[in-house]
């Protein structure tokens, strides 16, 4: 409320009667020491009965409504949580017989992978040891082959050898002497020579 100076001059020069009521709270003025409401010894009576009936009401509305609502909410999540927990301990033991089962397959695995390598390995050892066994027979052969030629060449050439010592001799007795010897002669000095050589 807006208060003027000249209202508030007014107020305080005219003390208020007993009796009289304020103008901002409209209550009497009484005379006499005031008590706190709840500590007034003339209300106890009425306070205890309300506080009965008040207590009362809540026990019954705690009893019948609230409590069995908590109660039933816990045992859903009690029993949610035990079954799923159960649920959690199957696929557990479920993981749990996989990865076994994955354990022995994956040795099952790794040892036919072994048997197969070794029978690989032995297959190429016996592959090698006789493709080694007919390069060697082809290549005896061949050095057989070419020795035989080299005799044959060997021998030929030494046939001709006579020959050539022969037609030698006769050229070189003609070109020193300046006369003509016997084809007869000739091969008996050279066969002469082979024998002592």
């Amino acid at each position: 409320m807006f208060v003027t100076p000249a209202f508030a001059e007014e107020t305080t020069a005219e003390p208020a009667a007993a009796g009289e009521t304020h103008s901002e709270t409209g209550m009497a003025h009484e005379a006499g020491p005031k008590v706190f409401p709840p500590f007034d010894s003339t209300t106890f009576a009425s306070q205890l009965l309300w506080l009965v009936i008040t207590f009362g009401v809540f026990f019954l509305l705690m009893q019948k409504v609230i409590t069995p609502r908590l109660g039933a909410i816990l045992d859903d999540r009690k029993s949610r949580i035990s079954k799923d927990l159960a649920e959690a301990a199957a696929l557990k033991k479920e993981a749990d017989l996989s990865v076994e089962t994955y354990e022995k397959e994956l040795a099952q695995a790794r040892a036919k992978a072994n048997a197969i390598a070794s029978e690989a390995r032995e297959a190429a050892k016996t592959k090698a040891a006789a493709e080694r066994s007919a390069v060697e027979a082809e290549l005896t052969q061949k050095v057989a082959a070419a020795e035989s030629r080299i005799a044959d060449i060997k021998a030929k050439a030494f046939a001709d050898v006579g020959s050539i010592a022969e037609e030698t001799a006769s050229a070189v007795v003609e070109r020193l002497i300046g006369g003509s010897v016997s084809q007869g002669d000739v091969a008996a000095a050279v066969a002469s020579a082979k024998q002592e050589g």
